[in-house]
């Protein structure tokens, strides 16, 4: 396939701001060079990441194409890629690339997905399933009877989260931001209370020990309420910003706390290899198998109307 054989379109931010800079363009789908393939898309991902890299919370080289997820089919592959083919279904992950009719990927980004896994399933999932995976299965060891806080968990990573540690037997505890979407969430015990008076529930809840564990992908609003919600020695997991960035944190605090830990992952380093990748795929698509959650797309919209 030449540059100029197929002609496709994406949407681009060339200045940081709101829904209005996102704009169409045409582009000549590129060939794809060593290590590299070309897939059309059918599904694509929306995710809060995409609101960071067009606010510019998350710094990018600016023009770039928003999205990080997105699936389809396999058109045409590059020089020593033997893995995949054209006609195979894959599943796409980067910082950018994915609100596009077609995209270029390094194979080290893509997974080939099963014949029981569509292409819908795939886009909607990737982000979040996978996100839920490293966070519930590679930062802590973690035992059926343990309590955990996940924040935001009627949200999309937050509900497959707390999925998936209630089918390791982690008894959760779901803090979200209404009494509307406390009805969408299964879990140990739901909260909706303010933050001020978070720490207080959680600690009535687990006779005044704290939890294990707080998966927190709020950043700035949660960050005190989460740090005593903690029992002596627990770890603080911070792996989102959706109230801003988390201020400037003092060791004594975690100190003072009970020897608390506290780690601030992202998903590139626990699927950095192609093997990390297929085990993190490979567990999150039995998790879809076993029932333990689904893709729950909630809303569609045509990619014309991304903005």
């Amino acid at each position: 396939m030449t540059s100029n054989e197929t002609t496709g379109w994406r949407l681009v931010v060339r200045e940081l701001g709101g829904p209005e800079v996102i704009e169409r363009e045409q582009f000549d789908v590129p060939s794809p060079g060593p290590g590299e393939l070309v897939f059309e898309t059918e599904a694509v991902g929306l995710n809060f990441i995409d609101t960071y890299f067009r606010k510019g919370l998350y710094p990018a080289p600016l023009p770039f194409v928003l999205g990080s997820e997105s699936a389809g089919t396999v058109i045409a592959v590059g020089p020593a890629v033997d893995a995949f083919s054209p006609g195979d279904r894959v599943a796409a992950y980067g910082s950018s690339g994915g609100y596009a009719t077609h995209r270029l990927c390094n194979v080290r980004q893509l997974v080939k997905l099963p014949d029981d896994i569509d292409c819908r399933t795939a886009a909607a999932i990737r982000v979040k399933g996978f996100t839920a995976c490293y966070l519930a299965e590679d930062i802590e060891t973690l035992e059926a009877g343990q309590w955990a806080l996940v924040h935001s968990a009627a949200g999309g990573t937050g509900s497959l989260l707390t999925s998936w540690l209630r089918d390791k037997g982690v008894r959760v505890i779901a803090h979200v931001g209404s009494p509307e979407k406390a009805a969408l969430v299964v879990a140990d015990h739901v909260l909706t209370g303010p933050f001020d008076g978070l720490a207080a529930h959680v600690r009535d809840l687990t006779s005044g020990e704290g939890v294990a564990i707080v998966f927190d992908g709020v950043g700035k609003d949660s960050w005190s309420a989460s740090l005593a919600s903690l029992r002596r020695r627990g770890m603080m997991v911070s792996f989102g910003n959706a109230s801003g960035a988390v201020p400037p944190i003092s060791l004594l605090d975690l100190m003072a706390g009970g020897s608390l830990r506290v780690t601030r992952p992202t998903m590139p380093d626990f699927i950095a290899t192609p093997e990390m990748l297929a085990h993190t795929a490979e567990r999150t698509f039995d998790r879809l198998r076993r029932g333990v959650f689904d893709a729950n797309i909630r809303q569609e919209f045509a990619l014309a109307d991304a903005a």
